[in-house]
């Protein structure tokens, strides 16, 4: 008998592997070359997502030592962590409002600039585009550490570039990093810096998908720039206003590093700079308060949700 063929009880009824190899593989592939990103996918998403959850009704009320085991212990608390986020935790809705105001600031301002910036490479007479997209496109790749450094020096107070450009002005400087009431405006400059060139590659790539027969034919029927460009080029562009709305929301509420490095508190005077994510990192590794932390995580997540879904049913309003 082959060494490839097996023989059960039955010595009429033969498996053999390489036939059922050859019949199979086609449909067993595809789940191999899987295989990989979905054990990730368990063990680094569903696995963590899960216990999350499950600590979100927790809270941490000691450790165990090494000698007995090691672990936590946890005591079931329902709703209380969700009540209290909802209902008592004013740093909690600080930073909530830091994220909501961060993000207005950032995405409707850097909309007209990003588009803007598209048109201009977009525009046939502009040379070395190629060069141009790499600049626009670089803060976005820059390590958040060496943004966190470049950036405080261009706000410090007493020797910090902008502060010295104002100077020279005759204006005079302001604590960018140490007044509240400038935190905010400093870090959706950064967040201009940061997003306007990645967000205009967006733009670009819906402009060159407007047809030129459609603004020829517009032009022919003696539609100026200005109306060719609010009645063909924006109802096109659509999909990437939503995309660069949803995207800089949920950046917004998800920043971290860079107020983190900015600020020695790591929240700025007064929580100005205290935004979800980093909150979430104080009360879980620095308070150890891992099942508040949690439930910070699911409220937040849920917050996003809402409001996605709400800005995706304006779009639909707006595109009838």
């Amino acid at each position: 008998m082959p060494a490839h063929t097996l023989t059960t009880g039955d010595s009429s009824q033969r498996f053999s592997i390489a036939d059922w190899w050859s019949r199979n593989q086609r449909r067993v592939i595809p789940y191999i070359f899987l295989a990989p990103f979905l054990l990730s996918f368990l063990v680094f998403t569903v696995y963590p997502a899960g216990a999350a959850f499950f600590l979100s009704f927790q809270r941490v009320r000691g450790f165990i030592s090494q000698e007995e085991g090691g672990g936590v212990v946890l005591e079931y608390k329902g709703l209380d962590n969700y009540e209290r986020l909802l209902t008592k935790d004013k740093r909690f809705g600080t930073a909530i409002m830091n994220g909501a105001e961060f993000a207005i600031g950032t995405v409707l301002i850097q909309m007209p600039i990003a588009l803007g910036m598209a048109l201009l490479m977009n525009a046939p007479h502009v040379r070395f585009k190629v060069l141009a997209r790499l600049a626009f496109f670089a803060p976005y790749i820059t390590s958040a550490i060496v943004v966190g450094w470049i950036f405080t020096l261009i706000f410090q107070d007493r020797y910090g570039l902008l502060n010295g450009a104002l100077a020279a002005l005759g204006i005079e400087g302001v604590g960018w990093l140490t007044n509240k009431t400038f935190v905010m405006p400093a870090l959706i400059i950064l967040g201009l810096w940061t997003w306007c060139g990645y967000n205009s590659l967006f733009f670009l790539a819906g402009l060159q998908n407007v047809p030129d027969d459609l603004k020829e034919a517009a032009r022919i029927d003696g539609a100026n720039t200005i109306r060719v460009f609010w009645h063909i080029t924006i109802p096109f562009l659509r999909p990437v206003f939503v995309f660069v709305v949803i995207t800089g929301l949920i950046g917004s509420f998800s920043l971290f590093s860079q107020p983190y490095l900015l600020f020695d508190s790591g929240s700025g005077p007064g929580d100005a700079g205290l935004f979800p994510v980093m909150y979430l990192f104080f009360m879980g590794f620095e308070n150890f308060r891992m099942g508040y932390a949690s439930a910070i995580g699911y409220l937040l997540t849920a917050i996003i949700l809402l409001i996605t879904g709400l800005q995706l049913l304006l779009f639909r309003l707006w595109r009838v």
